[in-house]
């Protein structure tokens, strides 16, 4: 009679099983009617190395504001650069809340964040542009004032030009004045432009 070949079992420690079922129990409460039990699960997803990607797909689709608020501050504290890609596709949202309070996390994340908001300047949508140009702050990134003279100089679209020129006003320095006096010549017909462009002008020659 021939030998009977068992079927191999594979052994799984106790521990990471029951870190698995944990996981998976966190998830389920994550799509939890109740908010509370919600809120609970984001406090105590943090462990785990898929938790940022796993928030940000939440996210989107969180109706609750104190619920995503606690979102987005988990990702700050997170700061982990795989989150970001999520949050930047927020910037396309159609919900303005959700949009407004993804520009506000962008403006407490450090470095991580750079190269992706850079890189945004050049999206073919102007919405998305001036959104990340909501999403500078000098305190956070200190090449800011280089980025937004790049755009003035480059961008051929008026509005995103303006909202450049707007951050300009408050933080821009020397180095701003003759890319602001281009953008005036080249904006010769945009009243706005013009007005901005010489406010940001007189604070900057004033300082």
């Amino acid at each position: 009679m021939g030998l009977v070949k068992r079927k191999a079992i594979q052994l799984v420690e106790p521990g990471v099983r029951g870190q698995k079922q944990e996981w998976n129990k966190l998830v389920a409460d994550l799509e939890d009617d109740e908010a509370a039990v919600r809120r609970q699960a984001i406090r105590d997803i943090t462990y785990s190395p898929d938790a940022a990607a796993t928030l940000v797909s939440r996210v989107t689709r969180e109706g609750d504001v104190a619920v995503r608020e606690l979102i987005l501050n988990t990702l700050i504290r997170l700061n982990d650069p795989s989150a970001i890609g999520g949050l930047v596709d927020c910037l396309r949202s159609e919900d303005a809340a959700l949009r407004n309070e993804v520009i506000e996390t962008f403006k407490q994340m450090g470095k991580e964040v750079e190269p992706i908001l850079q890189s945004l300047l050049d999206d073919p949508d102007p919405d998305v542009r001036i959104f990340v140009l909501n999403c500078f702050d000098s305190e956070q990134h200190a090449d800011v004032e280089s980025w937004l003279i790049k755009v003035i100089e480059l961008d051929l679209q008026v509005n995103v030009c303006a909202t450049a020129v707007d951050l300009l006003c408050e933080l821009g320095t020397e180095a701003a004045i003759d890319p602001l006096v281009q953008l005036k010549a080249r904006f010769t017909f945009q009243p706005y432009i013009q007005f901005a462009a010489d406010l940001a002008l007189k604070r900057i020659r004033e300082v």
